[in-house]
């Protein structure tokens, strides 16, 4: 990709000092000089006259798919000033950017869109290379800062699980991020880690791993006599008897003989019958 900026001077040193500042090429990089214009001095000092005009230009190596495809992608999003630089390993491609005032914008929020970047720029080296690479993006130090803060919340939520026994579950995160947790749970004695759910919603789980009853387990079963005898000297309150239980068998008795509606009308008298 050929990198070029136009100075103009007073003179051609001048004009060709201004081209280079412009074009703000790498200490290693091939700079080529071209004089398109040569100063005019003006007629008596008032009419015309022209300054020197230079092109400085070089041609930039590119570090192959990865730096072309995340550059057109910061380049998209208005991000005029930045620096890649690539590191190709065996299996990983470590990528650090300098994108200065506007590092905010390439992290956002939770590092979303620095993931998606990554994500998306790991689709197409492997598309274009066909073979599969790990693509790791840095923004500054921001990794740096987020594996801190994640061990740091992965040893709180640990000494949770430890005290209360209760499961933990931990926000959304990526593969890497949850590799770091898992690699801090497991320099914990007494607690384990796991990894629920799929794609964008999972999640690493912090459990007891020396069978401890959990939160929930530990509470006292209702339906269990309490004593209610106060410690401050008053009479104890009655307590409730145990059901009664019968032991000896119960006795039958003879079936009563049911009412008939008869025995019951001398209660109201005779009725008699109605007379037209």
């Amino acid at each position: 990709m050929l990198k070029e900026a136009l100075g103009t001077g007073a003179t051609i040193e001048e004009a060709q000092a201004a081209a280079i500042a412009e074009l703000n090429a790498p200490e290693d990089a091939d700079v080529s000089i071209e004089v398109i214009e040569i100063p005019v001095k003006k007629t008596l000092g008032i009419f015309g006259g022209n300054p020197a005009k230079v092109r400085a230009y070089y041609e930039e190596e590119e570090s192959g798919p990865a730096e072309a495809f995340i550059r057109t992608i910061l380049e998209g999003m208005g991000i005029k000033e930045f620096k890649i630089e690539i590191e190709e390993l065996e299996n990983d491609i470590h990528i650090q950017l300098e994108c200065g005032d506007e590092v905010s914008t390439v992290i956002g929020r939770r590092g979303e869109t620095l993931d998606a970047i990554q994500y998306l720029t790991r689709l197409n080296i492997s598309k274009k290379t066909e073979e599969y690479k790990r693509v790791l993006i840095n923004v500054g130090n921001y990794r740096e800062k987020r594996e801190a803060t994640l061990r740091e919340m992965a040893t709180r939520n640990a000494q949770r699980v430890k005290k209360y026994g209760k499961n933990v579950s931990l926000e959304p995160m990526n593969p890497y991020e949850r590799r770091i947790v898992h690699t801090t749970i497991q320099d914990i004695d007494g607690v384990s880690s796991h990894s629920v759910g799929s794609d964008s919603d999972r999640r690493v789980v912090n459990s007891s791993s020396d069978g401890n009853k959990t939160f929930s387990e530990s509470r006292p079963q209702s339906g269990g006599f309490r004593d209610n005898t106060k410690s401050t000297g008053n009479a104890p309150s009655k307590s409730v008897a145990p059901p009664r239980t019968n032991s000896a068998p119960r006795t039958s008795t003879a079936p009563r003989t049911p009412k008939s509606d008869a025995s019951s009308a001398s209660r109201y008298g005779k009725i008699e019958p109605k007379k037209d």
